[in-house]
């Protein structure tokens, strides 16, 4: 799978919305994951995802993945829709769905309002689409930072691939003499998806938030730089990344800041406001990193990673262990 390039997005999606209306705050852009519309009271913000990996926690991570984006845009996530398509009427496999679907949005304070189910024989597992939406007092772009700014990571790289490769991958990494004790540790990372309490935390004072998922926080960098026509700089030793998810990814064969980064935010926040900013992270027991400072473009916006300059999207190293 890969996303299409900014200016396919531009000339076929992003100038292509139909009516127009005064009500719209934030529409379509490239790497904004979420609009913002105004309904007359309080904004409110608008993402949607589809999920057709991870079959064994779909539900679970289809939440959290779209309330990300609500969150990371400076919203408080409060309703979902959800399109559940499956490839048959086993309703063992719908129970197992709607009640990750359930559970997760009960746990996140979300509230199911309605959506669509349907078979789909052609389809090989389990696929959502899910909407969620929720009102905000502050709209953060993706594109919104400035040089000068300190770029803030929670928790780590790789969260995401890290949950997925221990519960879909199991047997196959058991095999390559992975520890049952470390793809059990793996498997709780889906309790920590959710950005919900750290996007609450910086919205305040963010120039830009980002949840990063295909590509991981590479690609998150990435998209955030060249929203913000800027540069990262960093290295690869900058990027924190939990011990399951090295040795995981190590045993797959893929690089942990190169796969779904979901369960980490990134951030930019104005340079005078980063120590408060990771202090109450810190309250919060909430783990935080400042990578690196904002610079100037110098020319085409992007991520130095080591020396080497990514411009544009970066292909998610998971897709292929699903081929």
């Amino acid at each position: 799978m890969a996303k299409f390039a900014p200016s396919a997005l531009e000339s076929y999606i992003f100038s292509r919305t139909g009516a127009e209306t005064d009500d719209l705050l934030v529409g379509g852009g490239y790497a904004e994951d979420a609009a913002a519309i105004d309904p007359g009271d309080r904004p409110l913000v608008v993402s949607t995802d589809p999920i057709s990996f991870a079959a064994d926690r779909i539900g679970t991570l289809g939440v959290a993945v779209a309330s990300n984006d609500v969150a990371a845009c400076g919203g408080t996530p409060e309703w979902l829709v959800s399109t559940i398509f499956v490839p048959s009427t086993d309703l063992d496999v719908l129970d197992d769905v709607t009640a990750q679907l359930d559970a997760e949005a009960a746990r996140l304070g979300i509230t199911i309002v309605g959506g669509h189910t349907e078979t789909v024989p052609a389809l090989p597992r389990p696929t959502l689409s899910l909407t969620c939406l929720g009102s905000t007092d502050r709209y953060v772009p993706t594109g919104g930072a400035a040089p000068g700014d300190v770029v803030v990571l929670t928790e780590g790289a790789g969260i995401e691939a890290t949950a997925i490769l221990a519960a879909d991958f199991r047997e196959s990494l058991l095999e390559t003499g992975v520890e049952e004790a470390t793809l059990d540790r793996g498997e709780t990372f889906f309790e920590a998806i959710s950005v919900v309490p750290e996007a609450a935390v910086l919205a305040p004072v963010a120039t830009s938030m980002h949840d990063p998922t295909e590509g991981g926080v590479l690609n998150g960098l990435v998209e955030c730089a060249c929203a913000s026509d800027v540069r990262i700089s960093l290295d690869a030793t900058d990027i924190p990344v939990r011990e399951p998810t090295r040795r995981l990814c190590a045993a797959a064969g893929v690089d942990p800041l190169r796969v779904f980064g979901s369960g980490a935010l990134l951030a930019t926040v104005p340079a005078d406001r980063a120590a408060s900013a990771l202090e109450a992270l810190e309250a919060e027991d909430i783990d935080a990193t400042a990578l690196a400072t904002v610079e100037p473009a110098a020319g085409e916006p992007g991520v130095v990673l080591d020396g080497e300059r990514f411009t544009g999207g970066v292909e998610d190293d998971l897709y292929a262990l699903w081929e």
